[in-house]
């Protein structure tokens, strides 16, 4: 299940020396159904942090297209009491007041300052376009968690399309692969709505992430029989059924894709295997004008073919001078077999050579392919 090995990743965190496990979850107003996954993903790792199960020992949750509260409420949902949150999360909230026009306002007395309870600890941000304050922020809050220098915590950010919106993809691309380096970050999610940046920008988020997570609209092909969803016009099934396709980095370099549905259910989200997952490894192979793989009749042949460097052993002995041994050795073996040669082929010609003197040295006047039955 492509959601369960990405959440197995985020628990297990960053090997010593390597960056951090990064996930960035992609969707488009076709089926728009990245928060419900990021808000699964997040959870579960919370539910991991909370029974001591992961690398991580807390997590920091950037709220730019969400309110705090709704976060603490979630998150609350998977703990057993408040105090939880106020042990394992850490929120920055960038949704409340981006750009700091509210604070003027109540510093002003023109408004009054709302105040909402909230479970978990919150820190506001005022200016999003400070992407080097935000990202202190987020390495002062995670700090709160870790009691030691190896220690490790998670972060995660709802919406980099929201912060795209303010500052330039180099800025956020920095931002991101700075938690990514940080020794203290055990990995990092983030989401970003597809279709309203450029392709050069999410080939940047995918080049700086680990894992890619790509929510997508289900054709009706591809629906299953006797569905509750079936009744529905097909933009209304896109808004609570979709394709998840995960693309995991290996260390190696090699890609691994994984392939399943997500239905998203009054109880949350559900992901359930997809009849398309093994046409993926199929689809990896390029399309070229020729053949990668030998056929059975081609191996064969292959193996029939005499390479002509090889001894081809037809029988006959083979007579190799190694250039080492006497003149009265030299012929008298020579002697013995020009006669065997003669008898063998009358009127066939041969050349011997001999030393010139046994003190010569080994080696020095061989014929470094005299080996080699040519």
């Amino acid at each position: 299940m492509a959601a369960e090995a990405i959440i197995r990743a985020l628990r297990d965190g960053a090997l010593e020396g390597e960056h951090a496990p990064a996930l960035t979850i992609e969707d488009s107003i076709h089926s728009p159904l990245s928060p419900s996954v990021f808000n699964h993903i997040i959870a579960h790792l919370f539910s991991n942090i909370f029974t001591s199960k992961s690398q991580p020992q807390g997590i920091v949750l950037v709220a730019f297209s969400r309110s705090p509260q709704f976060y603490a409420e979630l998150l609350q949902s998977k703990a057993n009491d408040v105090t939880s949150l106020n042990q394992w999360v850490r929120i920055l909230d960038c949704h409340t007041d981006p750009m700091g026009w509210k604070t003027r306002l109540v510093k002003n007395g023109i408004i009054a300052n709302p105040s909402v309870e909230i479970a978990a600890p919150v820190s506001l941000c005022e200016n999003v376009k400070d992407l080097d304050k935000v990202f202190s922020s987020i390495v002062e809050l995670g700090r709160e968690f870790v009691k030691d220098k190896k220690g490790r915590f998670a972060v995660a950010i709802d919406s980099v399309s929201e912060i795209l919106r303010h500052a330039s993809t180099s800025s956020t691309a920095s931002l991101l692969s700075n938690l990514r380096s940080h020794d203290q970050i055990s990995c990092a999610v983030w989401s970003v709505h597809s279709d309203l940046h450029e392709k050069k920008t999410l080939s940047a988020l995918e080049y700086m992430s680990s894992m890619v997570g790509i929510v997508e609209p289900i054709s009706q092909t591809t629906t299953s029989q006797g569905s509750n969803y079936d009744n529905l016009p097909l933009m209304e099934q896109n808004f609570v059924r979709g394709k998840f396709s995960a693309r995991f980095k290996r260390r190696n370099g090699r890609i691994r894709l994984m392939l399943e549905e997500l239905h998203v259910e009054p109880t949350g989200i559900k992901f359930v295997p997809s009849s398309q997952d093994d046409l993926i490894s199929q689809s990896l192979v390029p399309k070229v004008q020729f053949n990668l793989q030998l056929s059975e009749k081609e191996r064969n042949d292959r193996a029939k073919v005499v390479l002509p460097f090889e001894h081809q052993g037809n029988g006959t002995p083979i007579q190799i001078y190694d250039g080492r041994k006497s003149l009265n050795e030299s012929n008298r073996e020579n002697k013995d077999y020009t006669v065997h040669k003669q008898t063998e082929d009358a009127g066939r010609g041969e050349i011997t050579y001999f030393r010139d003197s046994d003190d010569e040295m080994p080696d020095s006047d061989e014929d470094p392919d005299d080996d080699l039955d040519i």
